[in-house]
């Protein structure tokens, strides 16, 4: 049992949840949230907390990105696009239990303030950003992390929101040298 309620987007995401755990979930029914679901969500973030688990595509990010601005201490699980793609429809709900499970795992805390942050320069250095292959790099190295895979700037806003290191990150690379 998943002691965090899930915030996801609609009621196919609840099924492939049930289905792969068990957890209540709170869905969003898209963008227009409803004042009567941010009242059931600001119950849960202040008694269990929450899980955001938004589908991987603009839409997910846009509803990712307003309830990580009302919740910021709610965890983030993430899942690949590749994970959650069906005869060109892209959701939550056709990933496998397996996957879902896996995401939910990985699920990450916002960091209050990184010591160290990681920057720019790193990004390069590593042949996140700026290289041939980096984005196959961060979909790998994302992937391994549990934050998903995103445009550099993005990326490199999520190392640093959850409070990653540089050792994890470059633990992270080593392991996927080979799919690179």
């Amino acid at each position: 049992m998943i002691k965090e309620i899930i915030v996801v987007e609609g009621r196919d995401d609840t099924a492939a949840i049930r289905q792969s755990v068990d957890a209540v979930t709170i869905e969003t029914h898209g963008y227009g949230i409803r004042p009567s679901t941010w009242e059931l969500i600001d119950k849960a973030y202040e008694t269990t907390g929450i899980i955001i688990f938004t589908d991987p595509d603009t839409a997910g990010e846009q509803i990712r990105r307003r309830l990580a601005e009302r919740y910021p201490d709610a965890k983030h699980a993430f899942l690949d696009r590749s994970l959650a793609e069906k005869d060109g429809d892209i959701g939550i709900e056709n990933a496998s239990p397996e996957s879902i499970r896996e995401a939910l795992e990985k699920a990450h805390f916002s960091a209050a303030a990184v010591e160290s942050p990681i920057t720019s320069a790193d990004m390069f250095t590593w042949g996140l950003d700026g290289t041939p292959g980096a984005a196959k790099r961060r979909r790998a190295v994302g992937s391994k992390l549990g934050i998903g895979m995103a445009v550099s700037k993005t990326f490199l806003r999520r190392l640093n929101s959850f409070g990653i290191s540089r050792e994890e990150v470059e633990k992270a690379l080593k392991e996927c040298e080979n799919l690179t």
